[in-house]
């Protein structure tokens, strides 16, 4: 194998639409830090950086003495530098995708299939779902972020019912009389909440239309008023509306819950989990898959039934959404966000001022290096050269080798680290 196994990578950038503009954006600020002669557009979104080896946006080495040009083609050159479980467990792919989203408008409400239903689906309507596997992920906030995460507590659905007329209308007598009288029964209560959910989402247009219009006029004019709108959640659907004005994922801020991340703080999304990320910027990390179901707040394709069929109907509160992260017994600077799936774990390094030699660990497993802050000069045996880490700096690391750090700011260094322990 190549002696070189630790190399800088240049990675894309998707304008999506729903991100932040130009400099405003964490993807742009990062792109610059890393490039400082990436030409960034002050009119144009930033929403996404993709750290990895995906189709769609594979990762360029940002090493000329490297015949390949991409990561993909490297990893297929020499697989043996994903580990010997890592390859032998995907395949010889690497299984994670390393994001930074930067969210200014809402992205549609969706959920991932589990990997029986992403097989079915890719067979079934492969122009919809592109691949055969699950889509796990997990989102860790950089700025305070915003987003709704699954059901919530059902008193909480029932109260909306009772205070939102225009949202009882949707969901039908008989549905929601259902969902109160299940109250104290987990299995019926599970029932009756698809079956509200299912009723809602399979409205026509013109009605949920008219009742939405109805909807915010009033919190308008009640807001206008001077008048208290919490209790029809009358600041976010005004929000919601004024992005996708008339779509049906208005009303869906009456059955998820309202999530807000602090910096440092993360969600975990499983197979089936209901979920929409509303605004702010956050670490992201997936298994490398394309598979969504939306739901709403898009103009792209909704697939109901697939979704109401597949969905977690589970309530549980806002804040048993927020995954919890634990310090690594062996290295006080790092803090481990280690979800329940083998795809993928992320290591946040903290490296306090006062350390000004610092060692990344080696792990049996390929690793994406980010730098959020700081500045270092990185040597490892296995780089061609010393690499000069900073802001935005991205570092693909073989498994098994480990890199040192001379960190060269005042305050220290923040990075994070994706990887798969399996």
């Amino acid at each position: 194998m190549e002696e070189v196994r630790v190399f800088p990578l240049t990675c894309a950038v998707q304008n999506y639409a729903w991100g932040k503009i130009g400099l405003d954006s964490e993807v742009a600020k990062l792109v610059v830090g890393g490039d400082p002669l990436a030409v960034i557009e002050g009119d144009k979104p930033y929403a996404e950086l993709w750290m990895g080896a995906h189709p769609k946006g594979d990762a360029q080495i940002k090493d000329n003495r490297i015949a390949q040009t991409t990561l993909g083609q490297w990893i297929a050159h020499y697989p043996a530098c994903l580990g010997s479980k890592v390859k032998d467990a995907f395949q010889g792919q690497l299984p994670f995708l390393f994001k930074v989203l930067s969210v200014n408008t809402a992205l549609s409400i969706q959920a991932h299939p589990n990997k029986e239903l992403a097989a079915t689906l890719h067979a079934q309507f492969p122009e919809h779902y592109p691949d055969n596997n699950h889509k796990p992920e997990m989102a860790i906030a950089l700025t305070r972020f915003q987003g709704l995460c699954g059901f919530r507590p059902v008193d909480e659905i029932l109260g909306f019912l009772q205070a939102v007329p225009e949202f009882h209308a949707l969901v039908g007598w008989d549905a929601a009389e259902e969902l109160r009288s299940s109250v104290g029964d987990e299995v019926r209560t599970g029932r009756a909440l698809k079956k509200c959910f299912t009723k809602m989402m399979s409205c026509e247009k013109k009605v949920f239309v008219d009742e939405l219009n109805e909807l915010v006029k009033r919190v308008t004019q009640e807001g206008a008023a001077g008048k208290d709108t919490s209790s029809s959640n009358g600041d976010l659907l005004l929000r919601l509306h004024s992005q996708y004005p008339g779509d049906i994922g208005c009303f869906s801020i009456y059955f998820l819950n309202y999530v807000v991340l602090e910096p440092g703080q993360a969600m975990f999304l499983g197979a089936n989990e209901p979920h929409a990320y509303i605004y702010g910027d956050c670490i992201e990390c997936m298994a490398c898959s394309d598979n969504t179901v939306r739901a709403g707040l898009t103009r792209k394709y909704i697939d109901v039934n697939t979704l109401c069929e597949m969905l977690n109907y589970k309530p549980a509160s806002a804040s048993s959404k927020i995954f919890p992260c634990v310090s690594d017994p062996t290295d006080p600077c790092v803090t481990l966000y280690d979800p329940p799936v083998p795809d993928f774990t992320v290591m946040k390094i903290q490296v306090p001022a006062s350390v000004k030699d610092y060692t990344v660990a080696s792990v049996d497993s390929a690793s994406i290096l980010l730098v959020i802050e700081g500045d270092a000069t990185a040597t490892s045996t296995a780089a061609f050269s010393d690499v000069t880490m900073t802001r935005g700096g991205v570092l693909f690391v073989s498994a098994n080798e480990s890199v040192s750090l001379h960190v060269m700011s005042q305050s220290g260094m923040t990075l994070f680290r994706a990887c798969s322990l399996l």
